[in-house]
């Protein structure tokens, strides 16, 4: 008989990941799913500070995700134009480029919301406004461990199928 029992966390009793990048970009991340013991949904629990940005406008070819509102207000960017998000919204991103997003805080208060995702591998990640996209195989995006694949590359980069090296002897 399996004692194994669903895993119950306090987001209090987690340390915030804290990650950012220039002046724009800045978030504090606890990835709930994660500590939970989920395998194939995840659950990030953010906070982004006013006047900051989330990841860089992106879309997934594998994952769809979907974001939750719990405090202030803010705007979700996406290909059909700019959406207000406040709390107590749900808004669905499946995957593809008419489904691209990056969440903004326009505000003067702390922004709060929950971003759930399918926790898929191989996922590809494409990043219109840089030209590139990244490749991710052995754990989902969110997750490194077991990552055996991983890398950003430009959206041009592009070789042959047979190259030097790809006879056999």
């Amino acid at each position: 008989m399996n004692d194994e029992r669903p895993r119950i966390i306090s987001e209090s009793n987690l340390d915030w990941d804290e990650e950012s990048h220039g002046s724009d970009f800045a978030i504090r991340r606890k990835q709930l799913g994660a500590m939970a013991g989920g395998e194939r949904l995840g659950c990030s629990l953010y906070e982004l500070p006013p006047g900051k940005k989330s990841w860089p406008y992106h879309y997934h070819t594998g994952n769809e995700e979907a974001i939750f509102v719990l405090d202030g207000a803010g705007t979700l960017r996406t290909e059909a134009g700019e959406l207000d998000l406040e709390a107590g919204d749900y808004v669905a991103l499946p995957v593809g480029e008419r489904y691209a997003r990056r969440v903004v805080n326009d505000s003067d208060e702390t922004f709060r919301y929950l971003c759930f995702s399918t926790m898929r591998e191989p996922d590809v990640s494409v990043y219109p406004d840089s030209g590139k996209f990244g490749v991710f195989a052995g754990s989902a995006p969110g997750d490194h461990d077991g990552r055996t694949l991983g890398g950003y590359f430009p959206l041009t980069a592009e070789v042959g199928y047979w190259d030097e090296g790809d006879e056999e002897a």
